[in-house]
């Protein structure tokens, strides 16, 4: 189980990747275990220009790599029309548009679960301790910005007397 959630998180990563440089149509593949595939998921995406091609996959490679995970192969990326990022569990492939209308690869595994991205990008279950310590830090943050707006309230105006002369 441990395996399937470190895999997800993973995919969940390169996903983030791409959608923090602007991916467009990010979509993700579960493929069948019995259907001779020869990875888990596929991440797809697509640039508008070469170098935006480019700056997604600098960014999963960047992303992945901070996790630990190296890239075991790669393609394509000195033309930015489909670039491949192998990570043996997952493949990212990142598409020009004409490229990912070309080679539809959706239509080619069409026998692949279709996920959105925000499936995997599902929040983790907390834990009731976990629960408890946010509901802490909350109180804890609260109060401190009730405190905060007391400081920072204006002073009433010093009534100063008038000396007779």
């Amino acid at each position: 189980m441990k395996k399937k959630d470190d895999l997800k998180r993973q995919v969940n990563e390169a996903i983030l990747a791409c959608q923090d440089k602007q991916a467009q149509d990010v979509s993700v593949l579960e493929l069948e275990k019995d259907s001779g595939a020869f990875t888990d998921y596929f991440v797809m995406c697509s640039g508008t220009n070469p170098r935006q091609i480019q700056t997604i996959a600098d960014a999963v490679d960047e992303r992945l790599e901070a996790l630990g995970l190296r890239v075991t192969h790669s393609e394509g990326y000195k033309q930015a029309e489909w670039v491949l990022l192998d990570y043996v569990d997952f493949v990212v492939h990142i598409f020009s548009q004409k490229s990912r209308q070309f080679y539809d690869l959706e239509r080619l595994w069409k026998s692949a679960k279709r996920l959105e991205p925000s499936e995997l990008l599902a929040k983790p279950r907390r834990t009731p301790a976990a629960k408890s310590a946010v509901a802490k830090s909350a109180t804890t943050k609260s109060a401190g910005a009730q405190s905060t707006i007391a400081k920072t309230a204006p002073a009433e105006p010093k009534k100063t007397r008038k000396k007779k002369a």
